[in-house]
């Protein structure tokens, strides 16, 4: 079991030690992580998980967390960092080698130019964001399975996760999110994401804690899609205005009646019968 102890929330204040502050984050992080893994069965015993490194505080706080993890779990499972450089304008290729290099992780560089085909085949004014992720996802996919992982994990954390959902209801006609483990279409690949239980506020105090060397993800020229930022304003706002309501929302994903919807290909609303029409059924049988 990954279970780590419950810890009280962190709350920054003008006397306490900045040691402290990340003691308590970590904890946090490591309690929700912990019990994800728990819950999803997302790290066997001697899996190999590619850690995907973007530069960004999300996936910073994972690898962290996870390796914090590693020395006291009661399973052993190596982990390997991957980062895809893009070719992107100013990235800055040294940060994460030496970063990684300082903590002496085992890693990857993998170097594509999908700069150049995205600017090539997106409408001038278009964000890049749709296309860039798909190809990033066949090339670290392609990736995992040339290394033998076992999983790849992402840093999609809560707050992805039900942006998602409303993204997807919005503007898509769909119910549905990130589940905290998936296997791919092609059935290759394993994908988890160790901080689904994870705040994003936590996550972003303990990256400024931690004083992760952040890469910016506006290298490209462009910004994430205006749908999603309008969800996380509204997010934001509910947050604030009525504190849980995120909460609430992200347990409902792990709570589905199908019977209280209205998908027929998932939950078989044309054979319902009653109790008497059954029985009927049943003495029509008999007779016959």
């Amino acid at each position: 079991m990954f279970t780590e102890v419950s810890s009280e929330p962190v709350s920054i204040s003008a006397g306490a030690g900045k040691n402290s502050l990340l003691n308590r984050s970590r904890k946090n992080l490591r309690r929700d992580v912990g019990r994800a893994i728990g819950d999803y069965n997302m790290i066997e015993d001697g899996d190999l998980v590619m850690v995907c490194l973007s530069g960004g505080k999300d996936s910073y706080a994972m690898l962290d967390i996870l390796l914090s993890l590693q020395k006291h779990a009661p399973i052993k499972f190596r982990l390997h960092a991957v980062n895809l450089d893009q070719k992107q304008p100013d990235f800055p290729e040294e940060v994460l080698p030496a970063y990684l290099e300082a903590l002496g992780v085992d890693y990857t560089i993998i170097e594509k130019d999908t700069y150049s085909i995205v600017t090539d085949k997106v409408e001038e004014g278009k964000t890049y964001c749709g296309l860039c992720s798909r190809l990033r996802r066949g090339i670290l996919y392609n990736h995992a399975q040339s290394i033998g992982a076992d999983k790849i994990a992402l840093g999609h954390h809560r707050d992805d996760i039900v942006e998602t959902l409303f993204l997807n209801m919005f503007y898509g006609g769909k119910l549905k999110a990130m589940p905290p483990k998936l296997l791919s279409d092609d059935k290759r690949n394993i994908v988890i994401r160790p901080l689904a239980y994870c705040k994003e506020k936590e996550i972003a105090r303990y990256a400024e804690l931690s004083n992760f060397p952040i890469i910016p993800c506006n290298l490209c020229g462009t910004q994430d899609n205006m749908q999603r930022q309008a969800i996380k304003a509204m997010l934001q706002e509910w947050d604030k205005s009525h504190p849980g309501r995120v909460e609430t929302i992200f347990r409902s994903i792990g709570n589905v009646s199908l019977s209280q919807l209205a998908d027929t290909k998932n939950f078989p609303f044309s054979e319902l019968r009653t109790a008497a029409s059954d029985a009927q059924e049943l003495n029509i049988v008999q007779l016959v």
